[in-house]
C-alpha cells in the first residue's frame, strides 16, 4: 500500500486506539496516525481492545464495525456503559467501516459512536476527522 501524504502534525501528543481486524487497513491507518504524529496502539478484536483500556485510556478510539466475535455496535454499547458507571471519562469514538449506508451511520451513533466514516478514507480526510473530532470534545 502506498500513499503520499503531507503531514499536518495536528495529532501530536494524541493516544489513539485502533480496532480492525483487517492487516491491510489496520497497517493504513495506524501509519497515516503515525505519521501525522500519533501514538496508536492497534488491536483486531473488541476482546483485546477491552484488555487495552482496562489499562490505558487513549484520547480517541477508532472501531471498525464488522469485527470477528463481537461487532463495533456490540463494543461500543459495552464499553460506554461501563465507562458510564465507573466516571472513567468518554473516550471520542469514530467508527470507521465498509458499511456506509445511512442506517449503518445511524446505528453506529446509536450505539455510541461520535461519528461515522465509510471506507476507504484518505489519508488527509482521517488526520482531518479525527483533529476536528477532538477539538470538538467538551466533556
Amino acid at each position: 500500500m502506498s500513499f503520499i501524504m503531507q503531514t499536518s502534525g495536528t495529532l501530536t501528543g494524541l493516544d489513539i486506539l485502533v480496532v480492525e481486524d483487517d492487516d491491510d487497513t489496520r497497517f493504513f491507518i495506524t501509519t497515516v496516525l503515525e505519521m501525522d504524529g500519533a501514538t496508536v496502539i492497534a488491536v483486531i478484536s473488541a476482546a483485546d481492545a477491552r484488555n487495552v483500556l482496562s489499562e490505558l485510556q487513549p484520547d480517541v478510539l477508532i472501531s471498525d464495525i464488522g469485527l470477528p466475535g463481537e461487532d463495533g455496535y456490540t463494543f461500543i454499547s459495552k464499553f460506554r456503559a461501563l465507562k458510564a458507571n465507573n466516571c472513567c471519562g468518554r473516550i471520542p469514538a469514530i467508527a470507521l467501516t465498509a458499511f456506509a449506508d445511512s442506517e449503518a451511520r445511524i446505528r453506529a451513533l446509536e450505539a455510541g459512536f461520535d461519528t461515522h466514516i465509510s471506507k476507504p478514507i484518505a489519508p488527509e480526510e482521517l488526520v482531518e476527522i479525527v483533529a476536528n473530532l477532538v477539538a470538538s470534545c467538551h466533556w
